[in-house]
C-alpha cells in the first residue's frame, strides 16, 4: 500500500477547526472506515481524493445494483462491496457514510445511515426542501451522529482565507457581493460574505430552472448580492468577489473550488477615482492543491475532497457533530435561500 504523505502546508492556512481551538490538526490521522452509498461520477472523485486522509480507509462500496457495487470496489480498492445500502449500513467496521446519491433521495438515504448510528457526510444539495433537512438534522442530533452537509467549497484554504479576512475586517464592512455559477454555489458565497445570521430582506429572480438568469439579494442596510446563473456551453467568468468599505477580495477562477484570491485595500477608496488614478495595492493568496491526490478526467480542483475529509477526522476525534466550516445552522441558512431562488425562477 503507498504511504500517505500530506500535502505541503499552504502559506498562512490553518483550518477554522483548528485555528477555533475546538480540534487538533493531528488528528487528520483520527482512523475512520468510510462506506460509500452511490457509484457514480461523484462518488469515484470522492473515493480517489478521501483515501489519502491519512486516517481515512475506503472499507465498504454499495449501490441500487450490486454488480456496480463489486466493479466500482474493485476499480478503486475499497474493502469490501455490499449488495444493498442496507447491508452496508448494518455493517459494525463503517464509522462514517458518503452519501453520494441523487439529491431526491438524499433524506431517505441520510436517514436510513443516521438511524443505523453512522455519522453521515452528504453531497451537496442536503435535501430539496427545509423540512426534510430539518427532519435529517434533527434525527442525527437524535441518534448522536454527525451529519454534515457536503457543501466543500468552505473548506478550501482559499475560501477559508476570505472569511478569514472579512471577519476580521480586512475590507471594512461588506456592502456587495458578486457571483456567477449556479443558484447553490453562488449563494453558499453570500452566506459566507454577510454570516449566516443576515437574511435577506427581499429576493428578486429572472431566468427559468436550469437555464441562465440571476437573482438580486437586498440585505438590511442598502447591501446587496448580485448572482448570476450561466448556462452550459458558455465560457462563464466563475469569479467570486467580496467588496467592502475599505477594499475587494477576489476568488479567482474556478471561484466555487479556488486555489487564489486577491485582496486589494487601498488608502482611500474607490483608489480609481479619489486616489489621483492610481492602482489599489494587491496582495495574492496561493494555495496549490494537495500533491499526493491524484484523480483522472476530475471535474475541477475536485482533490478539495481532501480538505473536507480532513476536518471531519479531525472534528470526529474531537467529539463534534458538525464541522465550523460549514454548521447546521448555516447549511440551513443556504438551503432556505437557494429554495427561494429555486421557487421564484420560471418553469
Amino acid at each position: 500500500m503507498n504511504k500517505k504523505v500530506a500535502p505541503p502546508p499552504a502559506e498562512a492556512f490553518t483550518p477554522r477547526d483548528v485555528s477555533l481551538g475546538v480540534t487538533r490538526s493531528s488528528d487528520t490521522a483520527f482512523p475512520l472506515r468510510w462506506g460509500i452509498l452511490g457509484t457514480g461520477e461523484i462518488c469515484r472523485q470522492f473515493v480517489c481524493a478521501a483515501r489519502e486522509v491519512a486516517g481515512a480507509t475506503m472499507a465498504g462500496a454499495s449501490s441500487r445494483h450490486a454488480q456496480n457495487a463489486h466493479a466500482f470496489a474493485s476499480v478503486h480498492g475499497i474493502g469490501k462491496a455490499y449488495d444493498t445500502y442496507e447491508d452496508l449500513l448494518d455493517a459494525p467496521d463503517i464509522d462514517v457514510v458518503y452519501v453520494g446519491t441523487p439529491d431526491s433521495v438524499h433524506k431517505e438515504h441520510c436517514l436510513m445511515a443516521l438511524s443505523a448510528g453512522k455519522h453521515v457526510l452528504c453531497e451537496k444539495t442536503l435535501a430539496t426542501c427545509m423540512e426534510d433537512a430539518q427532519q435529517m438534522y434533527a434525527a442525527a442530533e437524535r441518534h448522536n451522529v454527525m451529519l454534515q452537509d457536503g457543501v466543500w467549497s468552505r473548506f478550501f484554504p482559499a475560501m477559508e482565507q476570505a472569511r478569514h479576512l472579512i471577519e476580521t475586517g480586512a475590507i471594512g464592512d461588506v456592502v456587495m457581493v458578486q457571483a456567477d455559477f449556479d443558484a447553490l454555489y453562488t449563494s453558499q458565497f453570500v452566506t459566507m460574505a454577510f454570516g449566516h445570521e443576515t437574511k435577506p430582506i427581499d429576493i428578486k429572480v429572472s431566468g427559468t430552472v436550469g437555464g441562465p438568469g440571476g437573482a438580486i439579494l437586498e440585505f438590511e442596510g442598502n447591501r446587496f448580492a448580485i448572482l448570476s446563473f450561466i448556462s452550459y456551453p458558455s465560457e462563464f467568468a466563475e469569479v467570486f468577489e467580496i467588496i467592502g468599505t475599505k477594499g475587494r477580495i477576489t476568488l479567482e477562477q474556478p471561484a466555487h473550488c479556488p486555489t487564489a484570491l486577491t485582496l486589494r485595500v487601498p488608502s482611500v477608496t474607490p483608489s480609481r477615482y479619489m486616489g489621483g488614478n492610481t492602482p489599489s495595492p494587491l496582495q495574492r493568496f496561493e494555495y496549490p492543491l494537495p500533491d499526493s491526490v491524484r484523480i483522472p478526467r476530475a471535474f475541477p480542483n475536485q482533490q478539495g475532497f481532501y480538505y473536507m475529509t480532513e476536518a471531519i477526522h479531525r472534528c470526529l476525534a474531537a467529539g463534534l457533530r458538525q464541522c465550523p466550516q460549514f454548521d447546521r445552522a448555516e447549511s440551513l441558512h443556504l438551503l432556505e435561500i437557494v429554495c427561494t431562488i429555486n421557487s421564484l425562477r420560471r418553469p
